[in-house]
């Protein structure tokens, strides 16, 4: 095994790695002297700290080498690499992986790929059609076609409706007739994204009286989807237009508030509203009032 001691010759040589650097580097870029590195037998690696404006961190890095029984060392290569402390660019990312929710504008077009895992293919047609059909012939034709063929650009750009009685043409009716449709990878990204800004777990959905399951404001949605979410249709709720799972909930709930009644007084403990005649002189009447006598018996002035 051979040794990865630095050659003495090799890790002595500084001025000439600097030397290299400096002709490599912009003139007083080049710093000073950080360390060696043994890359091999007779090969060292000499690190020098780069001055350059925005390469902070950076370290020119020199390689000299010796050959056997020579004494002459000689410079392999030098190039500028960045250290444990550079400052790095972030790593790059494709656009189809940078783009967002909302990034996409009027006018932006934004092209799925063909293996895409959120599609798939809808209707084929690749059954043939019975002997004694009818319309064997044309269904003939459309069993031909793999896969139909998606158009960029306007409605007027695209194909002419199919031909009635076609299986394309069936397909249209029963909501077949896209050419991908959803699959289960793609229905189960967006429920978990849906889940997530609208779900059970949300601190409206902890601190609500009820379910959207409950709630009349809930519009079911078809497919698959509808046994799990809905689109909310209250305009003061904070997910209205939104699709909600049927375990979120908010204050908006339908039957969660009742009107409450209007508070009743309790009795007064003197009641103003009643008369209560008063006697100005008891001794004529022992003390009590008679009903029917004149007031003017009474003494009232």
């Amino acid at each position: 095994m051979r040794s990865r001691t630095p050659d003495r010759a090799c890790v002595e040589a500084v001025e000439l790695a600097r030397a290299a650097a400096e002709e490599a580097a912009r003139p007083g870029t080049v710093g000073e002297h950080v360390g060696a590195v043994a890359e091999g037998d007779r090969v060292v690696t000499h690190l020098f700290a780069c001055e350059e404006p925005g390469y902070r961190g950076w370290r020119w890095a020199v390689t000299v080498a010796r050959a056997s029984r020579a004494k002459t060392v000689t410079v392999d290569e030098s190039v500028l690499l960045p250290g444990p402390d550079a400052m790095l660019a972030p790593q790059w990312v494709p656009w189809s992986e940078r783009l967002r929710p909302g990034d996409l504008g009027p006018g932006d077009l934004l092209p799925t790929e063909a293996d895409d895992l959120r599609l798939e293919p809808g209707y084929s047609g690749e059954d043939a059609p019975p002997p004694d059909s009818a319309v064997s012939e044309e269904m003939e034709q459309l069993a031909a076609v793999e896969e139909a063929d998606v158009t960029a650009g306007p409605p007027a750009a695209q194909d002419l409706p199919p031909v009635r009685g076609s299986i394309a043409d069936i397909a249209q009716q029963l909501g077949m007739g896209r050419a991908r449709v959803l699959s289960r990878y793609g229905l189960h990204l967006a429920a978990e994204r849906w889940e997530e800004a609208y779900g059970p777990r949300t601190a409206m959905a902890q601190a609500a009286p009820a379910s959207c399951l409950t709630c009349g404001f809930l519009v079911p949605v078809a497919g698959s989807l509808r046994q799990a979410f809905g689109v909310c249709a209250n305009e003061f709720s904070p997910a209205d237009g939104r699709v909600v799972s049927l375990a979120y909930g908010c204050g908006g709930h339908s039957e969660a508030a009742v009107m409450p009644r209007p508070p009743q007084p309790p009795p007064p403990v003197i009641d103003e509203t009643v008369i209560e005649p008063m006697v100005l002189h008891p001794e004529r009447t022992g003390g009590s009032v008679e009903p029917g006598v004149p007031e003017e018996e009474l003494g009232y002035s």
